[in-house]
């Protein structure tokens, strides 16, 4: 596969900027199919020799890590899936559930198996690691994922040593870290300028302040979005949760803040409440600081989900994205956040 040639024909037609560091990128990436995937001597010598079945790709947010791997996942016409960490964990969660009399280790060989039977590739985007329940089992788990050579590729804004710094019983976790850099290929994509933020990429759709001229313009966008759609009573039953939508017009939500961050719901949810909009309004965005902490982590598993469903977005905040305040143990991920409803609220999104 000549990866380079076909990236640089792609940047072209998309009329995209050509970053040499990005370049690098994707000829590390052909290295990697050529190892692993190119079914040759010398390619099956090297498999052996070098026995890393991972890619893992970190970088600043914005800077194009997505872009790069998800050129390439669509360019590996292999059996493959792309999921969402939290996706991906909640399918775990749920398979350990249906096979709950069997032993935890031979749920997570019947688990793997069945990964193997399905797919040579799995694609973790925005790969990072906040619970403790999921942070104990994830040894264990790619330690068989790697075993039974299906080769994974990730994208993160954190490097695999910084992997749930100051997590609780991080020490349980460190085997995990050892192995993913013992099977993984790690780069390092460094770029200053955040992409999302170009001048294409304008926050038409985000609102602010708070108050009376910011309300009346998301009931007028409203009134144009729902116009002929017929609202429903949406329920959602997830796992014996209900979720109940005030405002639902055929895909297209309208929520409080609150609706969403404030209660006992998550990553399970946001997916679950994912799949059925296609137009998402979620008003009064606080500042966050350590009294809203939870909500501030809840948001930014929302804002994940939604960038990765690719879902339109229009949100109204106490203040504009470059000046919304964070919490200081979630500044980082916190940044990803804004970086990415700067793409999500821009008019490329625009769903009129």
């Amino acid at each position: 596969m000549n990866l380079k040639k076909l990236f640089i024909n792609y940047c072209n037609v998309k009329k995209l900027e050509i970053n040499n560091d990005q370049v690098k990128i994707i000829e590390s990436l052909n290295k990697f199919y050529n190892i692993n995937f190119k079914n040759s001597f010398l390619s099956n010598l090297l498999s052996k020799k070098n026995n890393k079945q991972g890619f893992y790709l970190q970088g600043g947010v914005g800077v194009g890590k997505t872009m790069i791997l998800d050129f390439f996942y669509k360019n590996f016409n292999k059996s493959k899936q792309r999921l969402h960490f939290n996706e991906f964990m909640i399918n775990f969660h749920d398979f350990v559930f249906q096979k709950k009399n069997d032993k935890k280790e031979n749920v997570i060989n019947r688990f793997v198996n069945e990964l193997k039977k399905k797919y040579e590739l799995i694609y973790f985007d925005e790969f990072q690691v906040t619970n403790i329940v999921d942070a104990m089992i994830l040894g264990n788990l790619f330690k068989k994922i790697f075993d039974k050579n299906i080769k994974v590729i990730f994208s993160s804004n954190i490097k695999i040593n910084d992997l749930y710094k100051d997590g609780l019983q991080r020490e349980q976790f460190l085997p995990f870290i050892m192995n993913l850099k013992l099977k993984c290929y790690e780069e390092n994509l460094i770029i200053k300028e955040d992409y999302r933020k170009s001048k294409k990429n304008k926050s038409g759709q985000y609102f602010y302040p708070l108050n009376d001229a910011t309300n009346f313009k998301i009931n007028k966008l409203f009134r144009q979005l729902t116009k002929g759609k017929i609202r429903e009573d949406k329920i959602l039953s997830i796992k014996g949760r209900k979720f109940n939508f005030k405002n639902y017009y055929q895909g297209i939500a309208r929520f409080d803040f609150n609706d969403l961050c404030n209660k006992n719901i998550g990553a399970e949810d946001y997916i679950k409440i994912a799949k059925v909009c296609d137009f998402i309004i979620i008003e009064n965005l606080p500042n966050f600081n350590y009294k809203n902490s939870n909500q501030q982590q809840r948001f930014i598993t929302l804002i994940d989900i939604i960038y990765e469903k690719k879902i339109s977005l229009v949100v109204s905040g106490e203040s504009s994205l470059q000046e919304i305040t964070s919490v200081d143990i979630l500044k980082n991920p916190f940044k990803r956040t804004t970086s990415r409803l700067y793409e999500l609220t821009s008019l490329k999104y625009d769903y009129l």
